[in-house]
């Protein structure tokens, strides 16, 4: 089970539901909750979301630059760091040939989409 915060559950459902095409499992008005291909993940209400200013939610892919592609069709803008050298697209490309892309859902969190250079257990 993974958690998130969210400060706003209709517009984080919005997303995580419309943008990034997760199912609804149950929602009330403590958390919006997701099945994530078979993941749990438990989207929480807090008052306020204090960013931690790091990934918190990933996804392996197999065709980043497709997923990229359809998630910015949906809407989702990719976050580029200054010296990181990412592609047009917001990838980057790490040492060992992984593939790496970052957006944020509607509270600030920092999700990511990685497609392993070779298969990791």
């Amino acid at each position: 089970m993974a958690f998130v915060a969210s400060a706003d559950l209709l517009r984080s459902r919005a997303f995580y539901e419309g943008a990034l095409g997760l199912r609804v499992v149950v929602q009330d008005d403590y958390a919006c909750v997701f099945d994530a291909d078979g993941t749990v993940l438990r989207v929480t209400a807090v008052e306020q979301v204090v960013s931690g200013g790091y990934t918190v939610l990933g996804w392996r892919v197999d065709d980043i630059e497709n997923d990229v592609r359809t998630l910015t069709e949906a809407g989702v803008a990719f976050t580029r760091y200054e010296g990181m050298g990412q592609d047009p697209a917001g990838i980057w490309t790490t040492p060992g040939g992984d593939r790496v892309a970052w957006f944020c859902d509607p509270d600030g969190n920092t999700l990511s989409l990685t497609q392993y250079e070779r298969s990791h257990a």
